[in-house]
C-alpha cells in the first residue's frame, strides 16, 4: 500500500501540523489506511506543548518528495547463496524470461556479486577447452548428478578436483588417463573401474550401471559415485556443479539503495552497461534489482497539501510528486498540477477549521484528544480570535471542539501563548520558527512571525533580530525580510525589517524608526501584511 503524505508548509506552525494530523486521521478512520501526516521542519515550542498537552507524538519529518528507488516497481528475483551450483542458478534465471541477472548474497543477505546468464554461458563454453575443475564441494556434485557415494573412501571426501576424463576402451591405452589428479567418467566397464581405483584417481563416476560389491569394497583413495545420467551429460553437469561464487561478477559492481534519488540513479545508469543493478536497503541487504525499464515511467510519491498552496512553502521535490488534494485558507498561489484535483479553499482563520468541517461532512466525530488538539490549532492561528482573519465559523468550531474535549478555551489560549520566551533559542532559530517565503510581482521576500502574550522579552533582543534579518536578506537575495512580533495583549505587531524603508512606510502608511514600526491591530501576515505589500507592488 503506497503512502499518501499529508503535509503542511515549511517552518510549520501549530495549525499546519494539526490540520495535517487531523486530516490524515479522518481519512484513515474512513478506511483509507495509507494516509500519513508529515511535517517539513522542527516542531516549535508552542506546537510541542500542544501535542504534549493532548498526548500526541509529532508527525514524521519529511525532507522531500523526490522520487526514490523505493518508489519504483523494481524486480524481486530469487536471491542465490554464494555456494549454490551453477546448474541451479541457470534454472532459476530461466524461470522468468525477464530475468537477465540475479544477485548472489552472503549468509547475512548482503551482496556478494551478480550472476547473469551470459556469465554462465561464457563459463560453460570455456569449460569445453579447459575441463579441469577445482574444489567442487561433494554435496554440489551429488546434487547436480543425482548421484550417491558407493564406497567408504567417498565418505571421507569433502571436495573434488581434477581433469574430467571419459574412460575409453582399455585397448586404447594411449588415450587413457594416467594421473591421480583425474575425475574419470565411465559406464559398465569393470576392468576400467578396477584400473582407476588401483591408480587412486580423485573421483570415479559410473554412469547408468551397477558396481559389484567386490569393487565397492576395494581399498582405495578414490571416491566412487554412481549417477543415472549418461557419460556426455555427466561431464557437462560436473562443470555446472561449481559454486556460483567462482564465476559471478564481484568487482566494479554498481548498486543502488532504496533511498537513492531517481535523478542520480538515471545519471549513473547512463554511464554504465549493466543489464540490471542490485538494490540494497539501509542494512546493505539485497532487496531486489532494477533495470533501465524501471526508470522510464517511475511511480511518484503522492501528497495532500494543507495550510498552503505556494511552491516556495511546499515540501522540496514537489515537482516530482503527484498532488492529490489541497486544503487551505490562503490566497491561491503558483502550484500547478498535471491532473484535476480536489481543492478546498475557504476564507476562514484556520485550516483546522476547514478540516473540522470535513469531519462533520463525513459524519465522524473526532476523538476527545483530537478535538482538543484541533481547538488549540484554531486558537493559535486566529490569535485567540483577535486576528482579522478570524470568522464566526472559527469561533463556533473552536467552541464545539472545546466542548468535545472538555476543556476551557481561555486556559488553553493562555497556555499556548505563554509557552516560551525564546531564551533558549538563537535569533535565527526564532525567525525560522514560523517563516514563509513569498514572490509578489517580481519581488522576493521572507516574512517571519512570532506571536506571544508579552513581547517585552523579545524586544530586548531587537539588535539580534535586526542583524539576523540583514544576514537572511543578503544570503537569500530577498528584496525585503520582515519579522512580525505580534503581541496578543496589545493587539498589534511590531515589524522589524531589512530592506527598503520607503516600501514599509508606503505599504502601511506609518513612520518607521531604526528599522522597525509598531502597527496597531495588525495581527495577520496573510490578511494584513502580504495584501498591503501586494497592493503597493501591483
Amino acid at each position: 500500500m503506497d503512502t499518501i503524505y499529508v503535509t503542511g508548509h515549511r517552518n510549520p506552525d501549530t495549525d499546519s501540523i494539526v490540520s495535517a494530523m487531523a486530516y490524515a486521521a479522518l481519512r484513515n478512520s474512513l478506511g483509507d489506511r495509507e494516509y500519513t501526516a508529515a511535517c517539513l521542519g522542527r516542531v516549535n515550542d508552542e506546537t510541542q506543548a500542544v501535542l504534549d498537552r493532548f498526548g500526541f507524538e509529532p508527525p514524521m519529518l519529511l525532507k522531500n518528495v523526490r522520487t526514490q528507488v523505493d518508489d519504483l516497481s523494481y524486480d524481486t528475483p530469487p536471491l542465490l547463496s554464494a555456494g549454490v551450483t551453477v546448474s541451479r542458478a541457470w534454472r532459476v534465471i530461466h524461470q522468468d524470461a525477464n530475468t537477465k541477472a540475479i544477485p548472489v548474497t552472503n549468509e547475512d543477505g548482503t551482496l556478494y556479486g551478480m550472476l547473469s546468464s551470459g556469465d554462465i554461458a561464457s563459463y560453460d563454453i570455456s569449460s569445453v577447452r579447459n575441463p579441469h575443475v577445482s574444489n567442487i564441494p561433494l554435496y554440489n556434485l551429488l546434487s547436480v548428478l543425482e548421484g550417491k557415494v558407493l564406497n567408504k573412501a567417498g565418505e571421507q571426501v569433502d571436495t573434488i578436483s581434477g581433469e574430467v576424463t571419459i574412460a575409453l576402451p582399455s585397448s586404447r591405452k594411449n588415450l587413457m588417463f594416467d594421473a591421480k589428479d583425474s575425475i574419470v567418467v565411465c559406464g559398465d566397464q569393470p576392468d576400467m573401474i578396477r584400473y582407476a581405483m588401483e591408480l587412486g584417481v580423485q573421483c570415479l563416476i559410473v554412469c547408468q550401471s551397477e558396481v559389484s560389491e567386490e569393487l565397492r569394497a576395494m581399498e582405495t583413495e578414490t571416491c566412487l559415485i554412481s549417477t543415472p545420467y549418461d557419460a556426455y551429460r555427466t561431464v557437462r553437469l560436473i562443470c555446472l556443479s561449481l559454486p556460483v561464487n567462482r564465476i559471478c561478477k564481484t568487482e566494479d559492481l554498481v548498486c543502488f539503495h532504496l533511498d537513492d534519488y531517481i535523478d542520480d540513479v538515471r545519471e549513473t545508469v547512463l554511464k554504465s552497461r549493466f543489464r540490471c543493478y542490485p538494490i540494497l536497503d539501509d542494512e546493505e541487504k539485497v532487496v531486489g534489482t532494477l533495470s533501465r525499464f524501471h526508470l522510464l515511467r517511475p511511480a511518484r510519491k503522492r501528497v495532500v497539501l494543507v495550510d498552503h498552496n505556494e511552491a516556495a512553502q511546499a515540501v522540496r521535490g514537489l515537482e516530482q510528486a503527484e498532488i492529490l488534494e489541497i486544503i487551505d485558507h490562503h490566497r491561491l498561489a503558483d502550484i500547478q498540477t498535471g491532473n484535476p484535483i480536489y481543492v478546498r479553499n475557504e476564507p476562514v482563520g484556520s485550516t483546522t477549521t476547514i478540516v473540522a468541517g470535513m469531519y462533520q461532512d463525513r459524519g465522524l466525530m473526532p476523538s476527545e484528544k483530537m478535538a482538543g488538539l484541533m481547538a488549540a490549532a484554531i486558537l493559535s492561528d486566529t490569535v485567540m480570535f483577535k486576528s482579522p482573519t478570524c470568522t464566526q465559523r472559527d469561533i463556533d468550531m473552536a467552541n464545539r471542539m472545546a466542548r468535545l474535549a472538555k476543556i476551557s478555551l481561555d486556559e488553553l489560549g493562555h497556555m499556548i501563548f505563554s509557552v516560551s520566551s525564546g531564551e533558549t533559542h538563537t535569533a535565527e532559530e526564532l525567525l525560522m520558527t514560523d517563516f514563509k517565503e513569498f514572490h509578489i510581482a517580481g519581488h522576493d521576500l521572507g516574512v517571519s512571525q512570532i506571536t506571544c502574550a508579552d513581547s517585552g522579552q523579545f524586544l530586548a533582543r531587537r539588535e539580534e533580530f535586526a542583524e539576523s534579518l540583514h544576514r537572511m536578506r543578503t544570503e537569500k537575495h530577498y528584496d525585503l525580510a520582515i519579522l512580525m512580533l505580534t503581541d496578543v495583549l496589545q493587539e498589534g505587531s511590531r515589524l522589524f525589517f531589512a530592506g527598503d524603508e520607503q516600501t514599509i512606510q508606503q505599504a502601511f502608511n506609518a513612520k518607521t524608526e531604526n528599522g522597525s514600526v509598531f502597527l496597531p491591530h495588525v495581527m495577520s501576515r496573510k490578511k494584513q501584511v502580504i495584501p498591503a505589500l501586494s497592493a503597493l507592488w501591483g
